[in-house]
């Protein structure tokens, strides 16, 4: 290429020369290039936006897709495309090319040398390079909880900001499948995004949008905040690749139609090409509102060549001017939406969200909302665990040397991804996931225990151990003989800002043992014996997961009830006694007609005869409800009749019923002084385990599936059904991503009229949080430990899929089939899960407060730590309960602290949350105040700034655009949101929904 040049720097009218040498020896003249278009009123204008869709593993994994390696499964290097990229924006200062995932980017980042880095630096400065989304991921937006999606997003945001001084601009959410109103309002509008693009939007509305020209709207997806948080949403008319023929991927764009210029060579199609594209352009237009299109110049792992499209669309851009009928040039998501915004178009106003996603009619992406139902569940347990880990190491103080929590938050951006904690990425790159995310809670788990020997006041060196398969009875430290003179220390923390009372449940061998609280109280215990399931769990899987062949299975849990002060821990003493501790009696009612099961407020009442569920009963509010639970299983279609099969995207059910399990269960029932427990067996490999535990007035039921069979060949879709008799007029609630509860209605949608054509997979919703059905009189609420997928498919009814297995792959690259396996030694069966969800009855209007609070309990429970030692000894020489806030003080009852890190450069990062929505609850969604002085009264603060949501730019410098809605007769928000930070008092005023994030530095 030859530069054209002018005085000192590049004139604006910079021509790129691309010299063509005739054949026979011709020599053809230097072919001027003009690159230098922007929008010109009057004239269509068409954006290019040159990308690459980087999934952070998905066929293989993250590092392959990174190096290049691999390649027998897919074609792709990210490292080669960021290397060729620089060097094609290089050669033209109009080029422009877009960047998303920071996950590949800090990698390549790192291996530059500073001469690279600061050619990058320039491309950035001059909006060649644009970084948008920014996350460490594009991560999904069904199976993510909130906090995941903000802590992932900042730790990228964070790294572009300290390498560019550089604030992301626009969201980038192309190929998650389907979209949540929390993405639009907190992950786009609280970020200080101007706009959001994605892809994938149901078929039926995609076709409505297009005839009525509302692809591109205004999203409000928050009913509390409504305009204050509204976002431009472009949906792309048809995918994020390039138009048909448009694409210039070097041996993948097999359509790809290059433009040839060199008139001394066969194929010259200069004038086809630009009639082509003039035509695709206009066809575009005519769905879309103002002068102004865009053209998404990539796809997946594209620009490993970048030259190739550079060069062409190079050609585009100058003949297509040239030609003169419409105008092209290089754009970015950015750029467009300026372009929108000064147009002064009134937009469509869309409200809610984008689930379900069907892509044809048979072809509902709510499979996924499930699979991989362990390493959700891991992906869940693991976000809590880190946001309490970030806390101790604050209160500890970080440290350059030895563990911390970085490798995990890293290995949790990772999973965030659209096709990693959505359970879509074959197994050999999950099982990458899932060794990230381990590494990373081992490097966690020794700074915690670093960090809990500290903050109780250890001198020495303190030896504590946590448990990570407490759930299958494992725990080395509590099943040991408690050695002569010491006691089996458990050290509770309490990651919420509120005092905490939950159950502490651990596998012990003795039971004649005594708990004592930090004041030397003995504390009511229960022993249950452990049962048969969980012995065979906890022999095969400590095998499979850790390599540890276990004959011998303790003999009891020991049930105790622990209080924790907000951010603070308490120590219990366990030791042997001279007498024996209070047993589980077994319940045997056979001629009775009813049994009644509850040590709390709520009852639940049980045939003997079926062991079936007939009724809950809250004594304390007097709501009674007639109920029924029952676990069945779709039959997987396997697509026979049609190419569709139900896949670990997809979830298709067969034309016939579901199949239900136990008819008739044996029904075995333990009573204590702490807790009630119900077993139920439903086949041999479906059983649950109900407790009802004092001073509770919810149920928490433990399942346990597995291995599904498959000998029959018949994939298999588990659900658990509450079928409960309230009329709830085809109508249920379900959460987005753990936030907002949004109203779902059977068979509608708000946005057209939809043609049923799944009538089960197509009600199917992603669940983080919880579901509920209401009616008149009383609300059913379900909350569950990881996301999963749920509807309403009778009235009355709520159910939710808990494990499915198929033996069909997909068409869409995967292939394999989600058949998930495990294997202990040599030997290997189906995937066994085993979770929990939670029950609750409330009288109507009033079920918000449990789902909140409690849901606040779930995500976060005590962080147990143990080791053996002398009681009176570790009383004399450590602090055994105490709160790091003031001692008097603690959180609003509706406020959570969702972040508290400290960060590299000494400063501390802080969220508050509020927890209800606006009109949720009559107490709890007002405005509410926090105390920054008592929640850090062991420190004094310095200074205290205000940011946006990733913390990447003071929210005194956010900047919004205010859009053209149609239908607005009053644009002002009437959002109640707190004021702005006292400097003097330093208190937070939270209104509802509400999140602010601080950074705070002390002296």
């Amino acid at each position: 290429m030859c530069w054209k040049m002018g005085g000192v720097g590049v004139m604006a009218s910079l021509c790129v020369l691309v010299l063509l040498c005739g054949v026979n020896g011709a020599i053809g003249a230097c072919i001027k290039y003009n690159t230098a278009a922007g929008p010109v009123e009057g004239k269509l204008n068409v954006h290019l936006v040159p990308h690459s869709h980087d999934d952070v593993g998905w066929l293989k994994t993250v590092d392959q897709y990174y190096v290049g390696s691999n390649n027998s499964i897919q074609g792709a290097s990210v490292k080669n495309t960021l290397d060729s990229v620089v060097v094609s924006l290089l050669k033209d200062p109009n080029r422009k090319f877009i960047y998303v995932e920071q996950a590949f980017f800090q990698r390549w980042w790192r291996e530059q040398s500073p001469e690279t880095q600061m050619k990058v630096r320039k491309l950035v400065d001059a909006g060649q390079l644009e970084l948008v989304n920014g996350g460490w991921c594009m991560h999904d937006e069904a199976a993510t909880h909130y906090i995941d999606m903000i802590d992932q997003t900042t730790l990228g945001h964070r790294m572009i900001k300290k390498q560019f001084n550089k604030v992301p601009r626009a969201g980038w959410q192309i190929d998650p499948f389907g979209h949540s109103a929390v993405q639009a309002y907190l992950l786009g509008a609280e970020l200080g995004f101007n706009s959001l693009h994605f892809a994938r939007i149901d078929y039926q509305d995609r076709a409505k949008r297009k005839a009525d020209k509302s692809l591109e709207v205004i999203w409000r997806g928050s009913k509390t905040f409504g305009p204050s948080a509204e976002i431009f949403t472009n949906t792309f008319p048809v995918h994020y690749s390039a138009p048909s023929t448009f694409g210039f991927e070097v041996n993948d764009d097999t359509d790809s139609i290059p433009v040839q210029d060199d008139p001394y060579l066969f194929d010259y199609n200069v004038q086809e090409r630009i009639n082509d594209f003039i035509n695709v352009a206009k066809a575009q237009a005519n769905v879309t509102r103002t002068n102004h299109i865009m053209f998404t110049m990539g796809d997946d792992f594209r620009y490993q060549y970048a030259e190739s499209w550079f060069k062409n669309m190079d050609k585009l851009i100058h003949y297509v001017n040239k030609d003169g009928q419409i105008n092209v040039f290089y754009s970015t998501p950015s750029t467009y939406t300026d372009a929108k915004y000064v147009a002064n178009e009134t937009w469509p106003l869309k409200t809610e969200d984008y689930f379900p996603y069907a892509d044809s009619p048979n072809a509902y992406w709510t499979g996924y909302f499930t699979s991989r139902p362990s390493f959700k569940g891991y992906v869940r347990l693991l976000s809590g665990y880190y946001l309490a880990a970030r806390q101790l190491e604050f209160f500890a103080g970080r440290t350059t040397l030895g563990p911390d929590t970085s490798l995990l938050g890293d290995a949790l951006g990772i999973a965030q991804h659209h096709d990693a904690v959505s359970g879509t990425a074959k197994q050999h790159t999950t099982n990458d996931y899932a060794k990230r995310l381990a590494l990373g809670a081992s490097d966690a788990e020794k700074t915690v225990n670093l960090a809990m020997a500290y903050i109780t006041g250890s001198k020495s060196e303190v030896k504590l151990t946590q448990c990570n398969l407490l759930n299958i009875s494992y725990c080395p430290p509590t099943e040991e003989e408690i050695p002569a003179g010491k006691s089996l220390v458990v050290v509770a923390y309490n990651p919420l800002g509120q005092s905490q009372t939950n159950i502490i449940r651990i596998p012990v061998n003795y039971d004649d043992l005594v708990v004592k609280d930090s004041n030397g109280y003995i504390v009511e215990v229960q022993y249950l014996e452990v049962d048969e399931i969980t012995s065979h769990l906890r022999s095969f899987y400590t095998e499979a997961y850790l390599g540890v062949s276990i004959e011998e299975v303790p003999k009891y849990w020991l049930v105790f009830q622990g209080s924790v002060p907000p951010l603070g821990w308490s120590t219990y003493f366990i030791s042997k006694s001279s007498g024996k501790g209070s047993k589980s009696s077994v319940v045997d009612n056979p001629h009775m007609d009813t049994v009644i099961v509850g040590a709390g407020d709520l009852k639940m009442y049980y045939s003997p005869s079926s062991g079936q569920l007939k009724r809950m009963v809250n004594h304390k509010t007097g709501v009674q409800i007639p109920i029924q639970q029952s676990y069945l299983w779709y039959s997987s279609s396997t697509g026979n009749q049609d190419p569709q099969a139900s896949t670990a995207y997809i979830f298709r059910p067969n034309d016939s019923p579901p199949v239900a399990t136990g008819i008739s269960i044996p029904l075995k029932i333990k009573s204590g002084p702490v807790v009630d427990e119900v077993y139920q067996k439903f086949n041999s490999w479906i059983s649950q385990v109900t407790r009802l535990y004092k001073d509770t007035s919810h149920a928490e039921v433990e399942f346990t599936i597995g291995p599904i069979p498959s000998d029959d060949g018949v994939g298999k879709e588990v659900i658990t059904r509450l079928t409960a008799n309230m009329v709830t007029n085809k109508t249920f609630y379900t959460d987005s991503n753990g936030r907002d509860f949004i109203k779902r209605v059977r068979d509608y949608r708000t946005d057209w009229s939809l043609d049923v054509h799944q009538p089960v997979a197509g009600n199917y919703y992603p669940i983080n949080l919880g579901a509920f059905i209401a009616d008149e009189k009383s609300e059913l609420s379900v909350l569950v430990d990881r996301a999963v997928g749920g509807g309403s498919i009778q009235d009355g009814q709520l159910e939710v899929m808990l494990h499915r297995r198929m033996l069909k792959g997909d068409s869409g690259g995967v292939v394999e089939a989600l058949d998930e396996t495990v294997c202990a030694g040599t030997t290997c069966e189906g995937l066994t899960i085993r979770g929990k969800y939670y029950l609750s009855v409330d009288k109507k209007g009033t079920g918000a407060r449990w789902r909140r609070s409690f849901g606040q309990q779930v995500y976060s429970p005590f962080l147990l730590a143990f080791i053996h030692e002398d009681e009176n000894k570790w009383k004399a020489n450590r602090i055994a309960h105490s709160t790091l806030m003031d001692s008097n003080y603690s959180l609003p009852q509706n406020v959570a602290i969702i972040t508290l890190e400290e960060l590299d450069d000494g400063t501390v990062l802080v969220r508050f949350a509020h927890l209800f929505e606006d009109g949720e609850d009559a107490e709890y969604s007002n405005m509410v105040t926090v105390e920054l002085k008592k929640m850090f009264a062991r420190r004094r603060i310095k200074e205290v700034k205000e940011t946006n949501l990733s913390a990447n730019q003071e929210k005194t410098l956010m900047k919004t655009l205010q859009w053209k809605v149609e239908g607005d007769q009053d644009v002002t928000s009437k959002a109640l949101r707190g004021a702005p930070l006292s400097l003097t008092s330093l208190t937070v005023e939270l209104g509802p929904m509400e999140i602010r994030t601080f950074v705070i530095r002390f002296k």
